[in-house]
């Protein structure tokens, strides 16, 4: 995009006939090298880029961050598993793979001081800069890295037989330890996943009783207390739910000739009478009352107590599926994806809403195209950690993001629609009380935004562009749920929602899975040994069997530690994405002194301070909608 479209953008039909032409023109040439592809063989009937065009590649910046966190993780692994083998092959191998990191490393130091230093001539260094690196890290420094991991698993990952829970964490050598490694177990941790977790989403208050939940009143009371019945929770507004129904289809698998298992749990929590926080109940492992249920066991030296955290595990491999699967990939990724290629053949260079948008696409075509191509394909991290059949968590994943209503996913009426709204119900949701403010902040810059160039409700609705916009999204973009998009108020209700999803939303699912999903005892993709019955004694030795084999515990390690690792451009920070970095917006009715951007700053400021003062009170904190925190796109 030229400079000169983001000084004074403008709406199409405020253009001369010559400018309106031009416009037409540029969008044909835009329409050529961002082509709708709904086949990918990972992800069929799911519209995303067929290609990711040059300008959607990553920063050099982005490449640095990334192979800094992939080389921390590399190594890592190699002392996380020379420590277990023979001593010999130990350090015969350590002694081959240090150089290749000490190397790495240096490469990396020299890269970075190379792009800060001042240049004699700008083309020069930006050349050798984009020249080295590209070279380097995309090929050298990849495969490199991949050769490493490759070493490292045909020598020793997977030799380590029936693991106990302190190998899991003798995974983390030279990585920090997350702190749920020691309270994964606890009741507490376990409700607090589904308010402060990775999935904060699917949490939901129960205004009837579902007959599907086979929990008699007796059994409540055994759990909450006598001075406690179902009745008074419903009409008290004390009772909440996870259902994973939507996990029913999904067809388990097989990773390395071990059987995966996995189900469709209902988990009941509650608000202890009098307040509280949040208390696991019950836990059903499948969708109906015949499939058994497990209340919870407090007392450690109870008969029932393994088979309570069985229970539990088998609803955390749950959450890994429908957080990986749909919060994560579908309703972020798969979804911005849509908008991001319908911003750049629907709206042209200098129109305001194409100016607003691009930053938050950054990397969002590079990223799914990876993530396509490998992550959810055929012999990835996917199929190996999670337990569906990989073609069969293609096509869920998939249905979930053709399924998704943009209207009825904005926050305040998917808070709304879950019965979770009320602060005085639910008193102790992070998530969504971290998430208003950042939603308010958002939508109030957008609406400063929007102003500026649509005057009025008549300016939106003959915006030809725009509806040709929306167009796009609901046929070739399979969007549903989208408003007619007439007045003003709705055109800002939908594109806060785009840059809400495209950066907080993302980083609320994105970022808790390094701190809580990368310790894989606490949550993962499977269960390893079949759903254990109610009215059997379990043990622990039998609870261990449910966790992943040494070999995948590490890969989800790996992985997820990656994804969660890279902070790439906090939100507010709008730059061009080439060096020198330069400001994006050019508009002086955007960035003047006291306008709309000077403005959201501010505004993202006051709220990095008001969830300071939250964290500090919070007996966990909760980091992940910090907007130094949040970056401006879906670039990991």
């Amino acid at each position: 995009m030229s400079l000169f479209s983001r000084v004074r953008p403008t709406l199409p039909q405020n253009d001369s006939p010559a400018a309106q032409q031009q416009r037409q023109e540029a969008l044909l040439d835009e329409q050529s090298k961002y082509v709708w592809k709904d086949d990918f063989e990972t992800l069929p009937g799911i519209p995303l880029a067929a290609s990711v065009p040059r300008d959607d590649r990553p920063t050099i910046t982005w490449l640095l961050e990334v192979a800094d966190v992939g080389i921390d993780i590399v190594a890592n692994q190699i002392l996380a598993q020379t420590g277990r083998g023979d001593s010999l092959k130990s350090q015969t191998a350590a002694a081959a793979i240090r150089p290749h990191l000490d190397s790495m490393r240096q490469t990396i130091a020299t890269i970075r001081s190379e792009q800060k230093a001042t240049p004699d001539s700008p083309l020069r260094i930006v050349d050798h800069v984009a020249g080295t690196l590209l070279s380097l890290h995309r090929s050298r420094l990849d495969n490199e890295l991949k050769t490493l991991q490759n070493m490292i698993a045909a020598t020793y990952l997977g030799k380590l037989e029936n693991p106990s829970l302190e190998q899991y964490r003798k995974l983390f050598v030279t990585l920090p330890l997350p702190a749920i490694a020691d309270t994964f177990m606890d009741d507490a941790t376990f409700a607090r996943m589904r308010v402060a977790g990775p999935n904060s989403v699917l949490i939901a208050g129960l205004s009837a009783w579902p007959l599907k939940f086979g929990l008699s009143e007796a059994q409540y009371q055994s759990v909450m207390g006598t001075n406690d019945s179902l009745a008074s929770a419903l009409t008290e507004q004390r009772l909440y739910w996870l259902d994973y129904e939507e996990l029913s289809t999904l067809k388990t698998g097989t990773t390395g000739g071990k059987p995966k298992f996995l189900c469709a749990p209902l988990a009941l929590f509650a608000i202890p009478k009098g307040g509280g926080a949040l208390t696991p109940v019950a836990i059903q492992l499948g969708q109906s009352p015949a499939d058994g249920l497990f209340l919870r066991v407090s007392d450690q030296n109870s008969p029932d107590w393994w088979s309570w955290q069985m229970a539990k595990t088998f609803v955390q491999a749950a959450e890994g599926n429908y957080h990986e699967l749909f919060v994560h990939l579908a309703r972020t990724h798969l979804v911005i994806e849509a908008f991001a290629v319908a911003t750049h053949r629907r709206l042209a260079p200098e129109h305001p809403l194409n100016v607003l948008l691009l930053p938050h696409f950054e990397g969002t075509l590079f990223i799914n195209n990876s993530a396509a191509g490998s992550l959810i394909a055929e012999g990835g991290p996917i199929d190996h950690i999670f337990a569906g059949q990989i073609t069969s968590t293609q096509t869920l994943a998939g249905s979930d993001r053709l399924a998704f209503d943009v209207t009825a996913h904005m926050l305040p009426n998917d808070l709304a629609s879950r019965r979770v709204a009320d602060v005085a119900a639910l008193p102790d949701y992070p998530y969504r009380d971290d998430a208003l403010l950042v939603w308010q902040a958002i939508q109030d810059w957008v609406r400063q935004y929007v102003s500026v160039y649509y005057l009025n409700d008549a300016n939106v609705a003959g915006d030809t562009e725009l509806q040709g916009w929306r167009d796009e999204l609901l046929g070739l973009g399979k969007i549903k749920g989208l408003p007619e998009l007439k007045d003003r108020e709705t055109l800002i209700s939908v594109v806060t929602m785009v840059i809400f999803t495209a950066s907080a939303q993302h980083a609320a699912v994105n970022f808790p899975q390094k701190d809580l999903m990368s310790f894989a005892p606490a949550i993962s993709g499977a269960a390893w040994a079949p759903v254990p019955k109610p009215d059997q004694p379990q043990s622990e030795a039998a609870w261990l069997k449910l966790l992943p084999p040494i070999k995948e515990a590490q890969e989800q390690l790996n992985v997820l530690w990656l994804l969660g690792s890279v902070h790439y451009r906090p939100l507010g920070d709008y730059r061009v994405n080439h060096w020198p970095y330069l400001p994006w917006f050019q508009d002086p009715r955007i960035t003047g002194k006291n306008g709309p951007l000077a403005r959201f700053k501010l505004a993202l400021k006051a709220v990095e301070m008001e969830i300071d003062n939250r964290n500090a009170e919070r007996e966990v904190p909760y980091p992940y909608l910090q907007p130094s925190l949040i970056p401006t796109s879906i670039n990991i």
